[in-house]
């Protein structure tokens, strides 16, 4: 199945948001050595807000912000605060290349709780893609032979992450960039505020620096491109996508860590392929209703959801972002679970 330009943008701000954030494990795991989890996480998450800033203030806030005040504070809470504490608790204690492997859990769990909670349909090849990863992780867990200590931080981790992706993929009040601000800064405030309270020392200018650097790469513009994407894509899909992260990290974890090559690790990379392709063939077409909706994301006006007018002429096929309206309408056509796309499925939908 041939893909648009307007469907290969969203892939690639995924994939790329997957390369950062996975080198940012083994770069963390440098740090972990002389600062604690809150502290580094503090230090992380305030970088992620610094290098989005000037974006975030240029945006302007959407219609709609109070119902979605809720959704942002969980993001923060379990993405920002939860999230990182938990997986540099375990890096603190595993290989970087090891805690790489653990975090595609995220993607199980996103899934999960996207079905469950959130009312995302998946279809036959998405749960198959799923179940690839499952096995792929499995195979992978093998060959890491860390504590289950280690382990059970990761999950926990994995989990509030997939509550984060979830909610963030909901938000259309607020642009990508300010979602990430507010994440990085009331996060970041949070456990810097803890650290420092709870744990010994101080960070040196060089470990400083280099948490500031690697928070505003691997999880700010990370970030960034992750919530632009996921608008688009859908919590589960963009998770799979996102899920290459830890191919990045397993790479630089050889190459910068000298951390040693398994054989179960090298197994593992053909069955991540595998789902990704499953996700990319994963489609499913039915009539349906959109209600009238007043947002904002990135959009663009050759998608069949965005005929809305200009006062300057935008070209069809430019990425824009602004507050927008949508009139009802009734179709059917291929579709994921976007921003556009979260009605219900009381017939069984084509795969």
């Amino acid at each position: 199945m041939t893909l648009t330009s307007a469907e290969r943008a969203p892939l690639l701000w995924c994939l790329l948001a997957a390369a950062l954030f996975g080198a940012s494990t083994p770069a963390a795991k440098l740090l972990t050595n002389t600062l604690g989890p809150f502290l580094l996480s503090g230090i992380l998450y305030l970088g992620a807000a610094a290098a989005v800033c000037p974006w975030a203030l240029r945006a302007r806030v959407g219609a709609g912000i109070h119902r979605h005040r809720l959704r942002l504070a969980g993001a923060v809470l379990f993405g920002g605060v939860v999230g990182p504490v938990c997986l540099l608790k375990g890096l603190a204690t595993a290989t970087a290349g090891s805690v790489s492997l653990w975090l595609t859990l995220e993607t199980v769990a996103t899934a999960v709780l996207a079905r469950l909670f959130f009312k995302e349909h998946l279809a036959l090849r998405t749960w198959a893609a799923v179940a690839v990863m499952v096995g792929a992780s499995a195979v992978l867990s093998s060959g890491t032979p860390q504590g289950g200590v280690a382990v059970a931080w990761v999950a926990v981790a994995c989990v509030a992450w997939g509550l984060d992706n979830n909610l963030t993929a909901l938000i259309d009040a607020y642009s990508p960039a300010q979602i990430t601000f507010a994440k990085g800064a009331a996060a970041g405030a949070v456990n810097l505020g803890l650290g420092l309270w709870f744990e010994p020392g101080l960070p040196t200018a060089w470990t400083l620096g280099l948490g500031l650097v690697v928070g505003a790469l691997g999880y700010g513009a990370s970030l960034l491109l992750y919530v632009a994407a996921a608008q688009h894509l859908g919590a589960t899909r963009s998770q799979l996508l996102f899920s290459s992260a830890p191919l990045w990290g397993l790479l630089l974890a050889w190459l910068a860590l000298a951390e040693p090559i398994l054989w179960a690790q090298l197994a593992a990379v053909p069955l991540m392929g595998l789902a990704l392709w499953l996700w990319q063939r994963e489609r499913h077409e039915h009539f349906h209703v959109h209600v009238p909706v007043t947002h904002r994301h990135w959009h663009r006006h050759d998608d069949g959801h965005h005929g809305h007018e200009h006062e300057t002429v935008v070209p069809a096929g430019r990425w824009h972002s602004h507050e927008h309206h949508h009139e009802a309408i009734e179709h059917a056509h291929t579709h994921r679970p976007d921003l556009h796309h979260r009605h219900a499925h009381p017939t069984k939908a084509k795969p």
